[in-house]
C-alpha cells in the first residue's frame, strides 16, 4: 500500500474538476473510481473536492468507488477517523468544514456527508477486470509506476472499456499514455496528466452500450484483450 496524504497533487485533482464538471452535472449517477488509493487520504480529498463545488443535492450523485490491491483497509480508515498528525496538510477551511473532533483526544473523523460516498474494497489492477464499466472518472496515480510497459498499456485499455463516453482519466504527472493508445485517450488538459475517453471506429463497433451499471459481482460481457501498446487493428485493414 503506498504513501500517500491528504490534498496531494491538489492542482492536478482541480484540473480534473475543472474538466469533469461541465459534462457530470448533468448525470443521474455520478461513479468515480480512485484505483490504487492507498490507505485513504486520496478518495476521502477527492470526496471533499467534488463537494466544494457541488450543490448538496447533486453530490448525493456521486460514488466513489477507492480500491487497492493491499485491501485490508483498517477500520479507521473506513470510518474516517484520522490522527491529527495526518491531517496538518488540509487547508483550514477544509479541516474546518469536513472534519469532527472524536472523543479520542487528537483524533479526527471526516463528516458523514463525505463517508457515505466512498466505499473502499479490494481490486487487483492486473486482473484487468474493471469495478463497473460506466465511470465518469477514473484517477490512478503512484500506481502505474510499479507497471512495465506492457501491463501499463494492458491497464489503461482496461481503463478505457470502464469510462463513459467522455469520460476522463487522470495518471500520476510522470506517466503518459502511449502514442499507441491515443486513439482511446486524448490529453484534455496541456499542463496535466487528463485524458478524455474516445472511441475509434473499431471500439465504437464492438462496444454496444447496455445503459445500466455491471458490476464484477454480476454478468459481465467482458472480450478478450488486446495485449501490450500495439494500436488495434480492424478487420478491414
Amino acid at each position: 500500500m503506498a504513501f500517500t496524504f491528504f490534498f496531494r497533487d491538489e492542482h492536478a485533482i482541480a484540473v480534473l474538476l475543472d474538466h469533469a464538471l461541465p459534462v457530470i452535472q448533468g448525470q443521474a449517477f455520478i461513479h468515480v473510481w480512485d484505483a490504487g488509493c492507498a490507505h485513504g487520504p486520496e478518495p476521502y480529498t477527492l470526496a471533499m473536492l467534488l463537494r466544494e463545488r457541488m450543490s448538496q443535492f447533486l453530490f448525493r450523485n456521486v460514488r466513489i468507488h477507492a480500491t487497492d490491491v493491499d485491501g485490508q483497509f483498517q477500520s479507521q480508515v473506513v470510518s474516517g477517523v484520522f490522527p491529527e498528525e495526518q491531517l496538518r496538510r488540509i487547508p483550514p477551511h477544509f479541516l474546518q468544514q469536513y472534519f469532527r473532533q472524536t472523543n479520542r483526544k487528537g483524533w479526527f473523523q471526516v463528516v458523514d456527508e463525505v463517508r457515505s460516498r466512498i466505499e473502499f474494497s479490494h481490486h487487483d489492477l492486473l486482473s484487468l477486470t474493471p469495478i463497473r464499466q460506466d465511470m465518469s472518472l477514473i484517477v490512478c496515480k503512484n500506481v502505474l509506476l510499479h507497471f512495465d510497459e506492457r501491463q501499463r498499456c494492458d491497464v489503461l485499455r482496461m481503463f478505457h472499456g470502464a469510462l463513459r463516453k467522455d469520460g476522463l482519466l487522470l495518471m500520476e504527472h510522470t506517466q503518459k499514455v502511449p502514442q499507441a493508445l491515443r486513439p482511446l485517450l486524448e490529453q484534455a488538459a496541456p499542463h496535466a496528466q487528463v485524458y478524455r475517453r474516445i472511441d475509434s471506429p473499431a471500439t465504437r463497433a464492438g462496444r454496444q452500450d447496455s445503459g445500466a451499471a455491471r458490476r464484477i459481482d454480476g454478468p459481465v460481457d467482458k472480450p478478450a484483450p488486446q495485449r501490450g501498446c500495439k494500436p488495434q487493428v480492424s478487420a478491414s485493414d
